[in-house]
């Protein structure tokens, strides 16, 4: 998809440098992985402690 944004050259610059991305578009591409993959892991972070892993494996697999 195509699309047009005003973004500072210099921000850009800098980020490529950064990230040792070669070209603009995978310089977005990866920005926005990452966003999404920081934002998965904060809702997991948020989750911590409320799942229940009490679990008995051997009962499971039905050892006696």
């Amino acid at each position: 998809m195509r699309t047009t944004l005003d973004i500072p050259k210099e921000l850009i610059d800098e980020a490529m440098k950064a990230t040792g991305a070669t070209t603009k578009s995978q310089l977005i591409k990866d920005a926005l992985q990452a966003e999404i993959d920081r934002s998965r892991r904060k809702r997991l972070i948020t989750k911590k402690g409320t799942v229940d892993l009490n679990i008995d494996l051997d009962s499971l697999r039905d050892r006696s």
